[in-house]
């Protein structure tokens, strides 16, 4: 029985009704309703979701999504996270006039051209069509001049896959980056790898815990942050292992060979 229940429970969420809308949020009326996250949900079919039209920003991520026409009435929607799911249409998106932040990374859009009903987008600054940090990519980012285009076909673009690339700040991403790339090649000495003492974290780790609010705005933003963190602990986890891969593999350089007789 409880293994039919869950079945019938994965099935309400394929589709988006307005009971799944009011059970997630707490809202009586959808056109109430400005903050919304439906993350990982099986979601293939955005049902009446289009009825949400003062929606501000949408989390669908992680979701089996290919058709975003329901999204073409959300007119004052400014944040909009689609990664991970099957899109390779975004011409629903043109009538999003308010769109400032958009995520479809990990998605099948295959061809440059698929972006240009994006460009009458005048609001959008932050665009993300891969994320190096989960692997998730499009067909589109193979191009060799992809960066380039991009960058031409969107002038008003800030931020492109997460990289700072124009206004404040972009000339400290790229004094970072030299620095990074600086530290990696004084990791190694003729071919070898330098030996260095473990590093103390800076501050400690309850230095970053935020205090809850019941702000609606604040809570989204103590939501974001936390993501953000989360992507910092992947990268610190994967740096790691990087490093005592290589660690091992230099160790194993230095062993004298030995020859059965």
């Amino acid at each position: 029985m409880d293994s039919k229940r869950d079945k019938d429970q994965d099935a309400e969420f394929e589709k988006i009704t307005a009971v799944l809308l009011k059970s997630r949020t707490g809202e009586f009326d959808l056109e109430s309703i400005l903050f919304l996250k439906l993350r990982g949900l099986g979601i293939h079919d955005l049902g009446c979701i289009g009825e949400c039209i003062n929606l501000e920003r949408l989390d669908l991520s992680g979701n089996n999504v290919t058709n975003l026409a329901p999204l073409a009435s959300l007119r004052l929607l400014s944040v909009l996270n689609l990664s991970a799911n099957r899109i390779s249409n975004l011409e629903p998106l043109r009538s999003c006039d308010c769109l400032q932040n958009l995520n479809v990374a990990g998605n099948i859009i295959s061809s440059i051209e698929s972006l240009h009903c994006l460009q009458p987008l005048r609001k959008l600054e932050n665009i993300r069509f891969k994320d190096n940090t989960y692997n998730y990519s499009n067909p589109v980012c193979r191009n060799t001049s992809y960066r380039t285009i991009v960058l031409e076909m969107f002038p008003n673009i800030k931020v492109l896959d997460g990289e700072r690339v124009v206004g404040r700040g972009s000339d400290l991403y790229q004094l970072c980056k030299d620095i990074d790339d600086t530290i990696k090649a004084g990791l190694y000495k003729n071919g070898q790898l330098i030996e260095h003492p473990d590093c103390k974290p800076w501050v400690e780790d309850s230095y970053w815990e935020i205090k809850r609010s019941n702000n609606a705005i604040i809570e989204e933003a103590y939501k974001q942050f936390n993501d953000v963190l989360h992507e910092c602990r992947l990268l610190n986890n994967r740096a790691t292992h990087v490093i005592s891969q290589t660690e091992r593999s230099m160790s194993l350089k230095k062993q004298p060979k030995q020859y059965a007789i």
